[in-house]
């Protein structure tokens, strides 16, 4: 019986035929997600059980009462770069090898960053929707040039969005405990804050470049909201957990803070008559930020030759 590869992230398919052939290459059948939408656990159990080696995950769900019913599995390979849907820990435990797909979206998410801070300062959403509407309202808005944009996390993405922030004219500090490129911060006249309290305060803009772990959510919440300035924008294009939504919705309805950015969310769609979705100073765009042709091309192609390089037992793409 051939070995099998599932593949679940939707985008996937608008690239899969390189990815594919270099799959089929090495003797796999393929078993691709039909559904357009994301598996549940349920369906992920129910398409990896049999012979299936290795799967290209998106984010659907991979915790360890899934992980540990794939008796075949050997290897994960992320679509992404985010790993908080798959438990770690038990996929260690239980032999199985994990690779993500490190800076294939870095670019695309940063632009996608930027482009909140813009749709954020110059009211877009609702001065789109008015004119659409045929009314012809206006509503006055703000440069980013000269604001001062506070980076919650200094990674691959941070540092992107960092390097076009400093192109626009803004005053960039980050706040990141484990950053240690010095030669970045020469480069770019960026600073570095070690306490987050004090990033907030000093923020016209903060941007949150974190993942989802037991440290970092809820790390937006109602003691670091009062921080920020009246008018500062929080833009996050990194995990719904980050932020307490319920903090952030009081908020903005009490204009605590002027606008709320996010590409992300904790329930992904949100229910019908969501309170913070539906507020004038809250933007949500549907989980777009690595949704390029760009990235999605890179996505697709590493991940596909991580997973042959990790069933294979050799190194993995950088």
């Amino acid at each position: 019986m051939k070995e099998k590869i599932l593949i679940t992230p939707k985008s996937f398919k608008n690239f899969k035929e390189k990815a594919h052939k270099l799959l089929q290459d090495q003797g796999y059948e393929i078993i691709e997600n039909h559904l357009g939408r994301t598996l549940t656990e349920e369906e992920i159990i129910e398409l990896a059980n049999d012979n299936v080696v290795g799967i290209i995950i998106g984010i659907d769900p991979l915790p360890a009462n899934v992980l540990e019913q794939c008796k075949s599995l050997r290897a994960i390979s992320k679509y992404g770069v985010g790993m908080d849907n798959i438990d770690l820990k038990r996929a260690d435990e239980l032999g199985i090898l994990i690779k993500n797909a490190v800076g294939t979206n870095s670019i695309s998410v940063a632009e996608h960053a930027i482009a909140l801070m813009f749709a954020a300062a110059r009211h877009l959403p609702s001065i789109a929707a008015g004119v659409k509407a045929y009314g012809w309202e206006r509503s006055i808005g703000f440069e980013l040039t000269n604001k001062n944009l506070g980076l919650v996390g200094g990674g691959q993405i941070g540092k992107e969005v960092a390097k076009r922030a400093v192109g626009l004219g803004m005053k960039v500090a980050i706040y990141d405990p484990y950053f240690n490129d010095f030669e970045f911060l020469e480069k770019y006249n960026i600073q570095t804050i070690d306490e987050l309290p004090e990033l907030l305060k000093e923020s016209d803009i903060i941007s949150l470049h974190l993942p989802a772990t037991e440290e970092t959510k809820g790390l937006i919440n109602v003691e670091t909201l009062k921080l920020m300035k009246p008018t500062a924008i929080l833009i996050n294009t990194s995990r719904g957990e980050l932020v307490d939504e319920a903090a952030l919705y009081h908020a903005l309805a009490n204009q605590e803070i002027g606008v709320a950015a996010q590409d992300v969310y904790s329930s992904e769609p949100p229910e019908q008559g969501d309170l913070l979705v539906a507020l004038p100073n809250f933007i949500l765009t549907p989980h777009i930020g690595a949704f390029t042709h760009e990235a999605v091309e890179q996505m697709a192609m590493v991940s596909t030759e991580n997973l042959i390089n990790m069933l294979a037992q050799k190194e993995v793409a950088k």
